[in-house]
């Protein structure tokens, strides 16, 4: 047995005290996970970046030679540069019933309240087996899970459910909206500001390439809403995030750069959106520019891709996880998660955790206690589910 046995608070503090911003390893993290499930007598695997900086980590509790259910959780937090937290957002605060620090909500209480279940599943008779799945970079496109879902398929049976914990309410969620994310540069002719028409101006045309972005966004909005969907909002978004270019006032600028995405709803053509912009590039705006100077460009390159999750209404793990929650219904979000990626390759995928993503990503993040108390009796219902013969 470890040292130590951690209560779900403890353990959610000794998480949140990794840093584990995406910019950064979460090996420390993830090789204290991998040392304390040892000591229950339970092997992880590594499975590592190409840096072998970051790793995501894949353990079994219990028989593996049946169908089991994946305890899924990103083990990334987003950056606290430049928030106003009243507190180390790296040392949980607990007051007023609520547990304050990066991560608390989005999620890595959840992973912590499984974790602190760990010694429960380990010296129980399972019957049916409990896998943790815990990835990295999941913050900045869902990076991490694509090599472990991998792994997965490649040590054997098929899981028979899998529960991602993202922050829901311990509503059951099993629908979400997919997230495909683009990098576009586009290389202009630096001239003399006095000189524009022997020049290409990068941001001029990056300008209206965000234009038409704009308005692709509005006839999505406009034309192709679904208010019964239950999204909100209920139609494809178009956002641009950010953009950079140009090196001084008078000098025509040479390059401009912008980051934008769409967020789909879920059975809609993923290319749709990326090949009308594509068209509208090479129909429109390269022929003005080339007709100034041929080797100016605009090139696109893919920064994420983050399937949709479509709902499987009555599936067996909708099922499992509306009995353990509680709950008699499902309900959708608009934001991404990994589940996507573990339907993508065919296994069923619903959403339920601690937490409320209305706190997700901000200055002093916090997740109530009642939430973290609703998430522990969740677990232990799931013991008894896999003790059942």
């Amino acid at each position: 047995m470890p040292d130590k046995r951690y209560s779900s608070i403890e353990m959610i503090k000794r998480l949140v005290s990794f840093d584990t911003t995406s910019t950064a390893s979460n090996l420390a993290l993830i090789n204290f996970v991998a040392d304390y499930l040892a000591a229950l007598g339970i092997d992880s695997h590594l499975i590592h970046d190409e840096s072998g900086e970051k790793a995501n980590l894949y353990a079994t509790i219990g028989p593996r030679d049946v169908p089991g259910i994946v305890l899924s959780g990103h083990t990334d937090v987003v950056p606290v540069d430049g928030q106003a937290w009243d507190t180390d957002p790296f040392e949980v605060v607990e007051k007023e019933n609520r547990l304050y620090g990066r991560g608390t909500s989005d999620m890595k209480s959840f992973i912590a309240i499984a974790l602190a279940m760990a010694p429960d599943f380990a010296t129980r008779d399972l019957k049916t087996p409990v896998h943790f799945a815990l990835s990295f970079d999941e913050e900045v496109g869902c990076l991490g899970a694509p090599l472990m879902i991998r792994k997965m398929d490649q040590l054997g049976a098929k899981p028979r459910a899998v529960i991602v914990g993202e922050p829901t309410q311990m509503s059951v969620v099993n629908a979400h909206k997919g997230v495909y994310s683009f990098i576009t540069t586009v290389k202009g002719l630096e001239r003399h500001s006095s000189e524009t028409h022997r020049g290409v101006n990068a941001i001029a045309y990056g300008a209206e390439l965000v234009n038409f972005l704009t308005t692709v966004g509005e006839e999505m909005r406009d034309q192709q809403s679904d208010p019964e969907s239950g999204f909100d909002p209920p139609f494809t978004t178009v956002h641009v995030g950010t953009m950079q270019g140009g090196t001084a006032q008078n000098i025509v600028p040479l390059n401009c750069i912008f980051s934008w995405e769409y967020r789909l709803m879920p059975g809609e053509d993923a290319s749709d959106i990326r090949n009308r912009f594509q068209a509208h590039v090479e129909r429109v705006v390269l022929p003005k520019m080339h007709a100034v100077d041929e080797t100016t460009a605009i090139e696109t390159e893919v920064r994420a891709v983050v399937p949709g999750l479509v709902p499987e209404d009555g599936s067996a793990a909708e099922a499992l996880v509306l009995a353990l929650a509680r709950k008699n219904s499902t309900e959708v979000v608009a934001y991404g998660t990994e589940a996507g990626q573990f339907q993508e390759a065919g296994n069923q995928a619903v959403i339920c955790g601690p937490g409320s993503i209305a706190q997700a990503h901000k200055p002093n993040e916090y997740i109530d206690l009642g939430e973290v108390r609703a998430c522990e009796i969740f677990m232990r219902r799931l013991l008894d589910e896999v003790c059942a013969a």
